[in-house]
């Protein structure tokens, strides 16, 4: 079976072209913040606690939890913060990703 790649045709996909990316580039010429190693590192950096902000109110956004007040004898299944930097396909930062994520395997 002849495949196009080994014919020869080569045709570059338009959507993963530089130029398409310009406005969500940061213009920002300083490093990205490393990703944290605890949440309590990601609280003293500004572009870490937006990103922890921002998907603490999409989730009450979306109603997807709610807190309530612990019973006595009650299995409180914790969670925690993932950190992640989310590039463009140029290779720039777009920006900065926390994620809440509960620890299912403690149920």
């Amino acid at each position: 079976m002849m495949t196009r790649s080994r014919a020869g045709i080569h045709c570059p996909s338009t959507r993963y072209a530089a130029d398409e990316y310009a406005c969500v580039v940061s213009t920002s010429s300083s490093p990205p913040s490393p990703i944290p190693s605890s949440a309590r590192a990601a609280l003293r950096d500004p572009h870490w606690l937006a990103a922890m902000r921002e998907e603490f109110d999409a989730l009450q956004r979306n109603c997807t939890w709610h807190l309530v007040p612990r019973t006595p004898h009650a299995n409180v299944i914790s969670g925690k913060w993932v950190f992640r930097h989310k590039t463009n396909p140029a290779g720039s930062l777009e920006r900065y990703k926390a994620r809440w994520v509960v620890r299912g395997f403690r149920q």
